[in-house]
């Protein structure tokens, strides 16, 4: 049976005494350290001048990464995946010892072997499941508390759940729920989503926008019904709360026989072939290797992918209909991060 962790799990008392650094002040470090600023924890935030300037402007104590891991005992590692190794092995491993906790925010690193900590620490996971900004924005609410995986990979103290949960309170993760999985599970599904679900939903929807187009529909129009309105984000919403089949049989009785009757057109064979194929490729370690070499050689690949994608005509429709949508107040941006 999974585990989730629920607030009373973790008690923030276990971090009296303890500094933690953060390493990593970007989409998921800056808004995790103003939590853990905020539920009284003592933190350093590690990185080079850019990054200390930036955070001794915003009130807090800075080091450079090998100084704020060894004035701490708990060394949170919120680097991006690429850049992550390298820093590791020359800024973070040589002043880690035994009265460390190694706690990440992707279990990618570790489930690729590309970082393998020594056996005297204790190494935790925390990931949460949102982006970086609703880490912060989500802290104090009620209604949109985020869900986070939480796992112990090692436990050289036999306290490191004891710190993991420490950490989730602080944090606000308990507020939503920590549900327990293992490093190697929390990489593939991330890597999932990425590789399978978002491609998926980017090219129905870039299908389903250009062929509206030419079928002689306002793109200012279908740009709206299809997601800019924020009815589909809302719908999702929902089903985040309520469940799918919920959802949908909240709908019109128009709306429910639309989706069932069409929904077995898609029931295509090939698109469950594509998605084990792309599970296959992140279990098996292909694309960690093929992304490691790609990033290695300065990744020519992506930047043409995302030359190629650029370059359809779809874009400059778009930023028309958001440019008309705000100007005309049609829709609440307030809530953009």
């Amino acid at each position: 049976m999974t585990i989730i962790y629920r607030e009373g799990d973790g008690n923030i008392q276990a971090l009296a005494g303890k500094t933690i650094s953060i390493i990593g002040y970007g989409a998921i470090g800056r808004p995790a350290v103003y939590n853990l600023r905020d539920s009284g924890v003592q933190i350093i935030v590690g990185g080079d001048r850019p990054i200390q300037t930036q955070a001794t402007d915003d009130g807090l104590p800075t080091d450079t990464i090998a100084g704020a891991v060894q004035k701490s005992q708990i060394v949170m590692v919120m680097l991006p995946d690429e850049v992550m190794p390298q820093t590791y092995i020359t800024h973070i491993s040589p002043y880690l010892t035994r009265q460390h906790t190694l706690i990440f925010s992707s279990a990618y690193n570790i489930a690729s072997r590309y970082i393998e900590p020594p056996p005297f620490v204790d190494v935790g996971l925390i990931a949460p499941r949102t982006v970086g900004g609703k880490v912060r924005s989500r802290f104090d609410s009620d209604n949109q508390p985020f869900y986070s995986f939480v796992s112990v990979g090692a436990d050289a103290s036999g306290n490191a759940w004891t710190t993991v949960l420490a950490l989730c309170e602080a944090l606000g993760v308990l507020r939503g729920g920590a549900l327990e999985i293992n490093f190697e599970q929390e990489a593939e599904l991330s890597q999932f989503v990425q590789q399978a679900v978002l491609p998926a939903m980017h090219h129905i929807m870039m299908t389903a926008a250009e062929l509206l187009f030419q079928n002689g529909y306002p793109p200012e129009a279908s740009f709206i019904d299809l997601y800019i309105s924020g009815k589909f984000s809302e719908y999702m919403d929902t089903a985040s709360k309520k469940g799918l089949l919920t959802t949908l049989e909240s709908s019109t009785m128009t709306d429910q026989y639309g989706t069932f009757s069409r929904m077995e057109r898609f029931n295509d064979l090939k698109l469950e072939r594509i998605m084990e194929k792309v599970l296959e490729e992140i279990r098996n370690g292909n694309f960690a290797q093929e992304w490691t070499k790609e990033y290695a050689d300065g990744h020519p690949r992506l930047d043409k992918l995302i030359k190629v994608y650029e370059s359809r005509d779809i874009w400059d429709l778009e930023h028309q209909t958001l440019d008309v949508t705000a100007d005309d107040g049609i829709l609440p941006f307030d809530d953009i991060d």
